[in-house]
């Protein structure tokens, strides 16, 4: 069920885009109205104005925080009003409340929790002690009287909320982030020793160094806290809540000094880490979403054959053929020290028409490719990561494919199809194994799925499905398309049309209309159904087609000399017919690049033999903030540091290399006992 945002929430979520306030109204109602993300961009651009998928995307997340913001003031206002304590002022104040830290200040106050000392205080009596010193009135008591007394007071600062946000504000902007080995741990080298000695501004704080240093303390090697100079707080406390001519304002000022230590100073120390690691989080998960994309959009090896080798040193290389379509046809093993091997291979490539071979980067992979460089078999290798093949051979997709065949083959026939289609392969494991993301493990999990779900969902949208090859969960991730109905696609076909998909049970009008445009069925009798265009605006490529009196047929994968002005009517605007032409021209288009192969050294095959001054070819197979990891063909991939991937400065690394790109990397160190390898672009551009 769509969940509607309640008019004032409706309200504070358009106030955030005032710039493009009425296109942000259209796209909120194509979503309440049930449309998905892709196909609001692709097809409704009319509607929201030619709103990006970025945009769109934004719009989308502001909606799911209001309409959760609005989930737990309900949840708030209900707590409240049960204890008969609701006043109309609170009330408005929660209904109004935009941030979820000042929310949950308010509710602080009212909020069931623990018996504390102030509560007991109440219960002996002391609390219209309190409420007279409080007015800085004249009052006294016994001394037991005066503490309880106190307790409440600093309670009652605690949990005032203006002073809390003054507070957490302060601590944000002057607080620091600090981390120190912990007592009693003995390391000698440590992947956490940048952090054994650690402080940075909180504001300042890089997303890797809060969950390195997070990391650390939960495992049990550093110990970390927030810093802050206390005496500006506790003025301010003072400023807020004491009176020049108070009769009690020695003992205010001991009770303030309580409040921050006692009870302000943990609580908001806790909270602005968790504002710090809930930042840290979103940057991470920003970072591994990217890397996603770029991995799933690497460039395929389009329409050849592919043998897939997983390399084995004791038990032989398995060996995979798969045809141009991605279908398995044979596997067998060989042991490249043996003489049958080369001819093995040799007549699979023949029987089956390969092209490339693709084998895997992991143990064994080197020894391979010296055996394939001197076999000379005539077609190309290229190495494929083997991240997450072993999770997807023993999962369930596997076993429904390739019930009959040993996981090892399994995994060579993933290696194979990962060159072959990426994205189409990729899609069969969850993203966190492929191993492109940083601290993936340290991340909110809820979030980091939602968030990599959305980016293959985008891939797989853009690039387009063929209907009639797509797996399952390729099929599942197109617009509309859920995943038993993507089974009942995979059991109906073939299809001929996109008609004929409208033949398929739970498939309704509303999915039809989401997922028609992103299926393709290549061959087809309209040659439109291989294309991007909507089948709604069909009519509108037979209106191009009588105005230049040709068939359909004949003006697909053509430059047309027409006006998109003269075919806009109410149902098709200008942004839709430009769309239209576009595709006529390059029909079913892939927006992929095209695929270039990394070349590793034939003499540096291991971490022995890398040496500083080395210039080599790589891959980049991950991008944090920091720097960019590059396999360099040693089972061990070696790190560019932020600082020596340009000759210019650099903020993000994302701005200059991306997953799956091929650069050449000078060695600057090499540290065997830890297995680093310390890389620069920069060095080699400024050589060249």
């Amino acid at each position: 069920m769509i969940a509607v945002l309640a008019p004032r929430h409706l309200e504070m979520l358009l106030g955030e885009f005032a710039a493009i306030r009425k296109q942000a109204a259209a796209a909120i109602r194509l979503f309440d109205e049930g449309a998905t993300l892709p196909f609001i961009a692709r097809y409704r651009k009319e509607v929201t104005g030619g709103l990006t998928e970025t945009q769109l995307k934004e719009i989308q997340d502001r909606r799911a925080f209001y309409e959760a913001l609005l989930a737990r003031k309900t949840t708030i206002l209900e707590s409240i009003r049960e204890q008969g304590v609701l006043t109309a002022e609170l009330e408005e104040r929660i209904a109004g409340c935009r941030d979820r830290a000042q929310l949950e200040d308010l509710y602080l106050p009212f909020k069931p929790k623990r018996r504390t000392r102030a509560q007991v205080a109440r219960e002996k009596g002391y609390g219209p002690l309190a409420d007279l010193i409080w007015a800085h009135r004249a009052a006294s008591g016994d001394a037991e009287a005066i503490a309880g007394a106190s307790d409440i007071l600093a309670e009652r600062i605690a949990e005032h909320a203006p002073t809390r946000e003054w507070v957490r504000q302060e601590t944000l902007r002057r607080g620091r982030l600090c981390s120190r080995k912990k007592r009693g741990v003995e390391v000698e080298r440590s992947k956490f020793e940048a952090y054994f000695d650690f402080g940075q501004n909180v504001s300042r704080v890089a997303s890797h160094q809060e969950l390195a240093t997070a990391r650390g303390e939960s495992e049990g090697v550093l110990s970390v806290s927030v810093e802050v100079d206390a005496a500006p707080i506790v003025a301010h406390l003072d400023r807020t809540f004491n009176r020049p001519q108070s009769p009690h304002r020695a003992l205010f000022e001991k009770v303030e000094a309580d409040a921050y230590e006692r009870l302000l100073a943990p609580s908001i120390e806790n909270e602005v880490r968790g504002l710090a690691h809930e930042k840290a989080e979103e940057e991470a998960i920003r970072v591994f979403a990217e890397n996603l994309r770029n991995l799933l959009l690497a460039p395929p090896v389009r329409g050849e054959a592919i043998l897939g080798i997983d390399p084995g040193l004791r038990t032989g290389c398995k060996v995979a053929a798969i045809d141009r379509t991605g279908k398995f046809l044979e596997n067998t093993v060989i042991y490249p020290e043996r003489p049958d091997a080369a001819p093995a291979l040799a007549r699979l490539i023949k029987a089956h028409g390969v092209g490339r071979i693709a084998y895997g980067n992991g143990t064994g992979s080197r020894e391979l490719e010296e055996f394939l460089r001197k076999a000379a078999l005539g077609v190309p290798f290229s190495a494929v990561s083997e991240a997450g093949a072993s999770v997807y051979s023993a999962s369930e997709v596997a076993v429904r494919e390739f019930a009959h065949l040993d996981v090892t083959v399994r995994g060579a026939i993933s290696i194979a199809r990962r060159l072959q289609d990426p994205l189409a392969e990729l899609v069969k494991i969850d993203p966190k194994a492929i191993g492109v993301g940083q601290y993936q493990h340290d991340v909110n999990e809820e979030k980091l799925k939602r968030e990599l779900d959305h980016v293959v969902e985008s891939c797989v949208n853009q690039v387009g499905v063929d209907v009639n090859t797509a797996s399952a969960e390729l099929l599942s991730y197109v617009a509309g398309l859920t995943r038993a109905v993507a089974e009942k696609i995979v059991a109906a076909r073939p299809f001929r049309s996109r008609e004929d998909l409208k033949r398929v049970p739970r498939l309704g009008p509303k999915a039809w209309e989401q997922a028609a445009g992103f299926l393709r069925i290549p061959g087809a009798p309209n040659p439109l159904d291989a294309s991007a265009v909507h089948p709604e605006s069909y009519y509108v490529v037979e209106k191009i087609a009588r105005k230049l009196g040709k068939p359909v047929t004949e003006i697909v994968a053509k430059e047309l000399a027409v006006r998109p002005e003269d075919f806009v009517d109410d149902r098709a605007g200008l942004p839709t017919v430009r769309d239209i032409l576009e595709e006529l021209r390059k029909p079913g288009r892939d927006p992929r690049k095209e695929f270039v192969a990394a070349t590793f050294d034939p003499d540096v095959t291991s971490l022995d033999h890398v040496k500083p001054g080395m210039l080599l070819e790589g891959v980049v197979t991950n991008v944090a903030g920091f720097g960019a990891f590059v396999d360099i063909g040693v089972h061990q991939d070696g790190l560019v540091h932020v600082s020596e991937l340009a000759t210019r400065f650099v903020a993000d690394p994302r701005e200059v290399v991306r997953v799956g790109q091929v650069v050449t990397v000078k060695v600057l160190t090499v540290d065997p006992a830890l297995r680093r390898i310390g890389l620069s672009v920069k060095q080699v551009v400024a050589k060249g």
